[in-house]
């Protein structure tokens, strides 16, 4: 939290990150999915900066994000997210 600013993370910078999704998943909801198979999920990796004024930019999307397993969060997260036992 940064409170001389008025920014709180959860409020103002997870809030952008949330809508930049959604807009970049509305604009090719159509071509996600388009032979409808059920039972299969792609994962999409984003990549934010913030810039000094707290505004959140979209670098980039990945269709293959990398899934290594680098830091203790994230040896937490993936299995987790991937459904494998950890």
């Amino acid at each position: 939290m940064y409170p001389e600013k008025h920014i709180d993370v959860c409020d103002n910078l997870k809030k952008q990150m949330k809508d930049l999704v959604i807009m970049t998943m509305q604009s090719i909801r159509k071509k996600l999915n388009a032979n409808e198979r059920q039972f299969c999920f792609e994962l999409f990796g984003y990549d934010f900066i913030i810039d000094e004024t707290f505004k959140v930019w979209l670098i980039e999307i990945n269709t293959n994000p990398c899934l290594e397993e680098s830091s203790k969060l994230l040896k937490t997260i993936l299995p987790r997210m991937i459904g494998k036992s950890i």
